[in-house]
């Protein structure tokens, strides 16, 4: 199974935000993108319990936006 989670840097909370598409449920946060993508695999196997078994690939897909000066 294939799951695809959206991050972004939130700069006013100093942490990375993830969402799972679809109906998966996940929506959680972290310091880094180390940290995010442990509890990424931490919380899923929970989230699809009773779902279709077998490996879970983790599509990570992260986007920061920063703006400087011209």
């Amino acid at each position: 199974m294939k799951v695809v989670v959206d991050a972004r840097w939130d700069g006013m909370a100093g942490v990375w935000v993830a969402v799972a598409r679809g109906e998966v449920g996940l929506v959680t946060e972290a310091p880094s993108i180390e940290e995010l993508e442990g509890r990424i695999a931490l919380l899923l196997p929970d989230l699809l319990e009773g779902r279709e078994g077998g490996p879970i690939e983790i599509e990570l897909i992260a986007t920061r936006t920063q703006t400087i000066a011209a």
